[in-house]
């Protein structure tokens, strides 16, 4: 079997696992009525969505981890179907799933219901996770440090790698996150850059790397079986911030992270809609850059529907996946 046809066929089991066990997940969190909060700022459209379950990024998690660690356990008799290298994602995926599990738990059942944990006590936990990734990447994987388009040799970055590699994915998790506020947004963007850098592992020959992302790309779609319009559950922190963590793991393992910014352009848009809001309120003394941040928060105030901000967003990332991954032909 062919890698690329390989590769597709752990998306569809991915997603026949993921749609499989994604009811018997519902009624669970149904039954413990883990429902989602809503914020008093949002749109008033949303105060419908109060008490859908959440949490649902387990949901896409677990199919995922038990492909990985089954197809590396296969190595002991001999086949060779997953290498060790996708262990790195996989520690991302799960490191930051549980931070995110903690945070939608504290938001839900916790002291600070409605707002989950402190910024600053999440933000540290990030950045020592992404400084232990980003010293794995470095130290063990000895990764390629930086590919620019045009440019046909490898960048040095030398120590500045482990703090610039912590930030990329620091800032790729919240990215993400900030993404999640649509239904089947996080979901169709984060499905689309894991198949864009799949098929940029696929061309650099790093094949169990492009294994890893379609089988996420799989387990994605089946997350939006139940995640699109109207939403039966939301992916949660749980699921956002791993999703962007290990979408940055596997950039940073492909040396292509230089396009991270066009090929993940929803997400970039959303995290700096947020920064310029913040910033420009801050300088204006009160005043608003957009009328409400996230961007597509901005979109939905100016009267656009949920639906076409989800579908004309994922327009923008397909297009913006298709040109990341001309530049890396380049």
């Amino acid at each position: 079997m062919s890698n690329s046809a390989l590769a597709l066929s752990l998306a569809g089991l991915a997603f026949m696992m993921t749609v499989i066990w994604g009811g018997p997940l519902l009624r669970i969190l149904r039954h413990f009525k883990i429902g989602k909060q809503i914020r008093v700022e949002e749109p008033g459209k949303h105060f419908v969505k109060m008490g859908t379950p959440t949490i649902g990024g387990v949901m896409i998690i677990l199919p995922v981890a038990l492909i990985t660690v089954l197809l590396n356990a296969v190595s002991l008799i001999g086949m060779k179907v997953l290498g060790k290298s996708v262990l790195v994602p996989l520690a991302a995926m799960l490191g930051f799933a549980v931070l995110g599990a903690l945070d939608d738990w504290e938001g839900i059942r916790g002291n600070r219901k409605g707002e989950g944990m402190r910024i600053r006590t999440k933000l540290i936990a990030q950045i020592v996770l992404a400084l232990g990734l980003a010293a794995v990447l470095r130290y063990m994987l000895d990764v390629p440090d930086l590919f620019i388009p045009g440019i046909h040799f490898e960048i040095e970055l030398g120590w500045l790698y482990i703090p610039i590699a912590g930030f990329v994915i620091v800032a790729m998790s919240n990215a993400v996150n900030f993404t999640d506020g649509l239904d089947g947004l996080a979901g169709l963007i984060s499905a689309t850059v894991f198949a864009a850098y799949g098929g940029v592992a696929l061309m650099q020959g790093q094949v169990f790397i492009a294994r890893f992302c379609f089988t996420m790309v799989g387990a994605l779609f089946g997350f939006l079986w139940f995640n699109v319009h109207p939403a039966q559950l939301f992916m949660g922190d749980t699921g956002s911030l791993s999703l962007g963590a290990t979408i940055a793991v596997i950039a940073l393992m492909t040396g292509q992270w230089a396009i991270l910014p066009v090929i993940a352009v929803i997400p970039v848009s959303e995290a700096l809609s947020d920064v310029i809001q913040i910033v420009y309120f801050r300088i204006t003394h009160g005043r608003r850059f957009f009328k409400m941040a996230p961007l597509h928060l901005h979109f939905e105030l100016l009267g656009w529907s949920e639906m076409q901000i989800v579908q004309r967003f994922w327009l923008i990332g397909l297009l913006a996946a298709m040109l990341g991954i001309g530049l890396v032909m380049v």
